[in-house]
């Protein structure tokens, strides 16, 4: 069978659970994944037979997919800024917004010497901010130690070096631990638990709760402690840079506000309120 008429099947498969252009771009991964050809070098080659091998290994993606799996876990891989990281279940998949994110980092005028990343997950953060910052000392918590395992991969796989500690940030109890930072960066779990409803299933049923969702009565916990611990653990210029839910962009501005902090929301490429940008005014 040639690679054309693989992505042509495994395409028309994909469309019974997926649009027309997201099954598309799936097949297209699967195909690149598997020969190395992207779209343009799969049309070159459209005559080029596969091997029994790479027939079978298609076949098995195929199937994990039609059961809704994300195509990244069953790849175990994500692009993201333009590098190639390994996922799998214990980390969220890495998305473009998160991105936007770490140019905020990069663009800030402070000098930078080192940067807390709270909540790791895959290192996609604290591997490009040093790939970015090279100068930079870089530390990273997780309460996870199969998060760590993932990005630990990645660091040595991407050649960077960036310290990994499991640690669980909400117990303040572990602060001490830590030191004094330029910039404290987090991606934290802050989705309702009463927002599941507005998901996709998929990444209800595949992605790890525990870097997804917080209780609908403390949905700011994260944020919180995070204010909190600035107020110690910053230098004098520091700054915190966070995602948030957009839902809550003005309670977590408030939050930040009471915490003696200067804050100022972010809004993303779709203009959706995606990010604070804050620093302490009052010690």
């Amino acid at each position: 069978m040639t690679i054309q008429e693989t992505y042509h099947l495994l395409q028309e498969a994909l469309k019974n659970i997926y649009d027309t252009d997201e099954a598309n771009n799936i097949a297209d991964l699967v195909i690149e994944h598997v020969t190395g050809y992207k779209k343009l070098g799969r049309i070159t080659h459209k005559q080029l037979v596969l091997t029994e091998q790479q027939i079978h290994a298609i076949d098995t993606f195929k199937s994990a997919l039609l059961q809704n799996k994300p195509v990244q876990y069953v790849l175990q891989e994500a692009w993201f800024y333009e590098m190639k990281f390994y996922v799998n279940e214990h980390v969220l998949i890495p998305r473009p917004k998160t991105e936007e994110l770490i140019e905020l980092i990069i663009k800030t005028n402070n000098p930078i010497s080192n940067i807390l990343d709270i909540g790791t997950g895959s290192g996609c953060i604290p591997i490009t901010l040093k790939k970015k910052i090279p100068h930079t000392t870089i530390v990273t918590i997780d309460v996870s130690e199969d998060a760590l395992v993932v990005a630990k991969k990645n660091a040595a796989e991407l050649n960077v070096e960036i310290e990994l500690n499991q640690l669980n940030f909400l117990d303040e109890t572990n602060w001490n631990e830590l030191g004094i930072f330029d910039i404290i960066v987090s991606n934290p779990p802050y989705i309702k638990q009463s927002e599941i409803i507005n998901m996709q299933p998929n990444v209800v049923a595949n992605e790890p709760h525990i870097a997804l969702f917080v209780a609908d009565d403390d949905a700011l916990v994260f944020y919180r402690k995070i204010a909190a611990f600035g107020k110690t653990h910053l230098t004098i210029n520091g700054k915190i840079f966070v995602e948030i839910n957009e839902a809550l962009g003005n309670e977590t501005i408030s939050l930040f506000e009471e915490f003696g902090y200067r804050a100022e929301l972010k809004k993303d490429m779709q203009g959706k309120n995606r990010m604070i940008v804050a620093d302490v005014i009052n010690r």
